[in-house]
């Protein structure tokens, strides 16, 4: 759950991750999707209660962090308020940061919002630049969250390095190969030759199931990996001309005009619930989806999932942290905040569920939890998810890059894909809603 964009136009080149060395984006906790806000304060038990809000799955509560920090500081008490869906959470956020109450004392940005976030919203949050070491994170991933006069709105939370998940045992059964090396050689470079591999799935399917989950999974996944996207170097808003978005429409076309796709609108309940009946082969799968799948499969999935690296290497989604202005409690959201991002934490959380660190102090000597390689069939997620984010290729981002995104994926593709539109039409569709986004 998370995409991607930049602080400043002059700072949002998404560099090169080839500073990554060695070793190596946020999954669900309780589901409230109501992104109720909370101002904070005490509990009546004397402690201070910090609230924060996030979407998907970030991993803090599945890693224990909530609970070691209260054991380590007695005086705080942690709820977070969680929405599915980016699409849902943002817009919630931006209302209350706006009015200036109602948001959390900590609030998550994912990255298709952080420019929005820095170029609209800096004064509703906290200068974290002053009160955190930032050379601890990618230089990149600061700039992202960085205005032009240097305020850091965030901390960096994961990036989202992309891979394929994909179901052994299915493809077994549907006689294609199923070693992981084998199987990323077979589309190494071309989304088309991973979308020629579903049609040889689709011949000899195990009933009731499809080879990806949803073509906007595979649009999501192979703009990841363009240079070109919806806006230029310089804020220019292209995403009608880019030729990496005609070159993800037309691979996503493909999908969603074909029989291989099971037509699930992604984070939704029936995508989760596809997960645990086995109902898709295969989905791409940033490195913060694997929590997600893990706890959504549930145990039935255990040693039936593998990794294998994606046709090309991209980045999907990532996320940061900030404390808006108006928390009651932002002396203590800071210091929670910056204990959250440290390397040491974000290490904990790729133990638990593999989300990649913005940090690269923690690369060295990361290692996922036992159950979690167990679970993905012992595949070498460190080292597969490593590759793919030394090579991420620069990308820009803009104000609007997650709404214009969420108007193709929602709209455009589920057009065509769930209403039976042709291609052309819905391109229309998504055509008219950017319009509406951008206020032409």
């Amino acid at each position: 759950m998370r995409t991607s964009t930049r602080g400043s136009h002059r700072l949002m080149a998404l560099a090169a991750v080839a500073a990554l060395t060695t070793g190596l984006l946020a999954g669900c906790a309780e589901d409230s999707d109501d992104g109720s806000g909370n101002e904070g304060g005490g509990d009546g038990g004397g402690k201070t209660t910090l609230t924060i809000g996030t979407f998907g799955v970030f991993g803090y509560k599945q890693a224990g962090l909530y609970d070691e920090y209260m054991k380590l500081n007695p005086g705080i008490t942690i709820k977070e308020n969680v929405t599915t869906r980016t699409d849902v959470y943002w817009p919630k956020t931006l209302t209350r940061l706006q009015a200036g109450s109602g948001t959390d004392d900590i609030q998550a940005i994912e990255v298709g919002n952080v420019t929005e976030a820095v170029q609209t919203q800096a004064d509703k949050f906290v200068d974290l630049g002053k009160e955190a070491d930032t050379s601890q994170w990618l230089d990149w991933k600061t700039a992202q969250a960085t205005t032009k006069d240097g305020k850091v709105i965030g901390l960096g939370t994961d990036i989202g390095p992309m891979a394929i998940c994909y179901r052994k045992d299915l493809f077994q059964k549907a006689g294609l190969e199923t070693d992981r090396a084998k199987l990323a050689e077979q589309w190494k470079g071309d989304w088309g030759k991973y979308v020629d591999l579903g049609k040889q799935y689709m011949k000899k399917a195990p009933s009731g199931t499809k080879f990806v989950d949803s073509a906007s999974s595979v649009y999501n996944a192979a703009l990841g990996g363009e240079s070109e996207r919806y806006y230029d170097k310089d804020g220019n808003v292209i995403w009608d001309k880019s030729a990496g978005v005609k070159t993800s429409w037309d691979v996503a076309m493909e999908v969603a005009t074909s029989d291989m796709s099971a037509k699930l609108k992604q984070f939704d309940k029936p995508w989760d619930q596809g997960y645990a009946n086995g109902t898709f082969a295969t989905v791409a799968c940033p490195a913060w989806m694997i929590g997600y799948i893990q706890e959504k499969s549930g145990e039935a999935g255990k040693g039936k999932w593998d990794v294998a690296a994606a046709p090309t290497a991209a980045n999907w989604g990532g996320s940061f942290i900030g404390v808006p202005t108006a928390s009651k409690n932002q002396k203590e959201a800071v210091k929670l905040a910056k204990w959250l991002t440290a390397p040491e934490q974000q290490a904990k959380v790729f133990a638990k569920q593999a989300s990649f660190p913005s940090t690269p102090s923690a690369y060295a000597n990361l290692k996922p939890a036992a159950e979690t390689q167990a679970y993905f069939s012992d595949a070498p997620i460190t080292e597969i998810f490593s590759a793919s984010a030394e090579t991420i290729p620069t990308q820009y981002f803009g104000t609007k890059d997650q709404p214009i995104g969420t108007a193709i994926t929602d709209i455009g593709i589920l057009q065509v894909e769930q209403r039976g539109k042709s291609p052309a039409q819905g391109w229309d569709a998504a055509t008219e809603e950017i319009k509406d986004v951008l206020g032409q």
